[in-house]
């Protein structure tokens, strides 16, 4: 009896501990949407004009908007792999210069032992 108690114990304060959690997400989606309808608000309330002075539409600013986020993403993107590739090429230089050292260490053996060939035929 008592192992039975026991599991429904447990089983309720882990159904408690997954009610908890999910009301922080809750919690968490709230905060982000009334951050993201203060963004749009503030959005909104700043009108944005074209070259010839001309108020733009609001598709017309959330594409410019869209394509400046793009930008903003594609140079984020290009650092990170310019980053990337710098430490690969770093490694790759290393093991390079580990290569060399030992085909110089190979060459030095190649020479002595041609020196000693040389030196027992004469």
């Amino acid at each position: 009896m008592k192992t039975k108690t026991m599991l429904e114990l447990l089983t309720l304060s882990s159904s408690l501990y997954f009610m908890a959690k999910d009301t922080e997400i809750l919690d968490r989606i709230k905060e982000y949407t009334e951050k993201g309808k203060d963004n749009m608000n503030a959005f909104m309330s700043n009108p944005e004009f074209d070259e010839n002075g001309n108020e733009l539409e609001f598709i017309d600013r959330i594409v410019g908007k869209t394509h400046q986020l793009k930008e903003e993403l594609n140079e984020k993107i290009e650092q990170q792999v310019v980053n990337f590739y710098k430490k690969i090429n770093i490694a790759h230089l290393d093991e390079i210069k580990a290569l060399n050292e030992k085909l110089e260490k190979l060459d030095a053996t190649v020479a002595l032992l041609e020196a000693r060939i040389n030196h027992l035929e004469s």
